[in-house]
């Protein structure tokens, strides 16, 4: 096995649908830009309520990726 190096970054994702679905938003959005994502770390979940229900979930996760050679 060898050594790996990540580089680890912050991302906030939204989501109508729940918590899973705005994990999944932040890094399928993020994986167009960033390669080789390897894990994710959900730091923070809060959400916005409208007229006593829930509106949007907002999920904030650090995610790491391997850095190239």
């Amino acid at each position: 096995m060898s050594d790996h190096v990540y580089k680890s970054l912050e991302l906030t994702g939204s989501s109508k649908m729940g918590s899973d679905d705005a994990i999944r938003c932040a890094i399928e959005r993020a994986s167009k830009s960033i390669r080789d994502i390897r894990w994710f770390h959900v730091i923070d979940t809060r959400g916005h309520v409208e007229n006593g229900k829930v509106a949007h979930w907002q999920v904030t996760l650090k995610v790491g990726f391997t850095l190239e050679e």
